[in-house]
């Protein structure tokens, strides 16, 4: 048995056998396959080369008018408000971080531009531009509702169920907070209202100041009403919206308290340091009192920032801080303002943060 399994059997095709002659001949059958498909490619090339220009000019014909259709600027709107849609759906089941957050954004982008263009019925760029510049302040409400406002919402619900499917993007909180007060403040009633809540942040008259700074201060009236209410609901779900709102509420103080919006009366300039200073004192009271490390971070580097503001506006009642042989005196002055306001920094981070 051992001598079995441990050989095996060679045959050996006899001179001239059927199974010989039919291998040979299907090998012969493949080169001439290979040879027909070489000379077919030649051909095909040959035909394109000499009929090219007549197949293209049959294809422009007979296509051209289907090609006009799929991207006619309404048609193409409607094809890329949907793109959007998809970017949105597919780029919350993407787990890589970098790529999900540029296809959510190219997203988000997709539906505000082509949602603006679908209510506003202008359907290239800078025409739809055009008609948000131009109707946020428009007479008639509903052009402000159809131009900001409703698509504002669609960004909004989108940022809503992007956060429901990653619920670990923080920052998407930061973007869901400021188009949701964009949608909220284009809303009609705010537009009329508005005059009754700028005053409280800038309660002294003048002609000269520019309307969007009005409405400005009209929407961290409404910014602030918010925060405040969501801060005594003492309900740490609301901890990111919060601090959301906080930070783009100490980005618009610094915004609305510097000395170039109010150059013919000082008295709304004067009054904003001071209310300035009371929102950072109570940021960081917040911060503090709450254990809420970004909203301490967020007020140390407001405040740094407001100061060395307030340092360039000083010199600026007097003299052009560029001009003059004193200016490398006030760059001295500078690197010294910097130096403080490092050692305060880590002076109250280690007040804070070391136990």
């Amino acid at each position: 048995m051992e001598v079995f399994k441990n050989s095996h059997i060679v045959y050996t095709r006899p001179k001239g056998a059927a199974v010989q002659f039919w291998m040979k001949t299907q090998l012969l059958t493949n080169w001439m396959f290979y040879l027909s498909a070489l000379i077919a490619i030649c051909a095909v090339i040959a035909l394109f080369k000499k009929y090219w220009s007549l197949l293209i000019e049959v294809l422009i014909k007979r296509l051209a008018p289907l090609f006009r259709f799929l991207f006619s600027p309404v048609l193409l709107t409607y094809e890329l408000f949907l793109i959007g849609v998809f970017c949105i759906f597919y780029g919350c089941s993407i787990t890589e971080f970098v790529l999900q957050t540029v296809i959510v954004h190219v997203g988000l982008f997709l539906l505000w531009s082509q949602s603006t263009a679908i209510f506003t019925r202008e359907y290239w760029v800078k025409k739809y531009i055009y008609e948000i510049e131009n109707n946020f302040w428009s007479k008639d409400p509903w052009k402000t509702v159809k131009t900001i406002c409703l698509p504002a919402i669609i960004v909004t619900l989108a940022l809503g169920y992007v956060l429901f499917k990653v619920p670990d993007a923080v920052f998407y909180n930061y973007e869901i907070v400021v188009s949701g007060i964009v949608a909220v403040y284009a809303l009609p009633f705010w537009r009329s209202l508005e005059k009754y809540l700028y005053p409280i942040l800038l309660p002294f008259k003048s002609e000269y100041r520019a309307r969007s700074i009005n409405s400005l201060a009209g929407c961290m009236v409404i910014a602030i009403a918010v925060t405040f209410l969501l801060v005594f609901q003492w309900n740490s779900i609301f901890y990111n919206v919060i601090t959301a709102l906080i930070s783009l509420l100490l980005l618009s103080f610094l915004i609305l308290s510097s000395k170039i919006n109010f150059r013919y009366s000082y008295k709304n300039y004067y009054y904003l340091q001071l209310l300035t200073v009371v929102c950072l004192a109570l940021v960081f009271e917040y911060g503090y009192y709450s254990r809420l490390n970004e909203i301490i971070w967020f007020f140390l580097i407001g405040t740094s920032v407001f100061i060395v503001l307030k340092y360039f506006e000083i010199f600026s009642f007097f003299s052009d801080w560029k001009k003059g042989t004193a200016w490398a005196w006030k760059l001295l002055g500078l690197a010294l303002l910097l130096w403080l306001i490092g050692k305060a920094i880590l002076y109250v981070s280690k007040q804070i943060f070391v136990v």
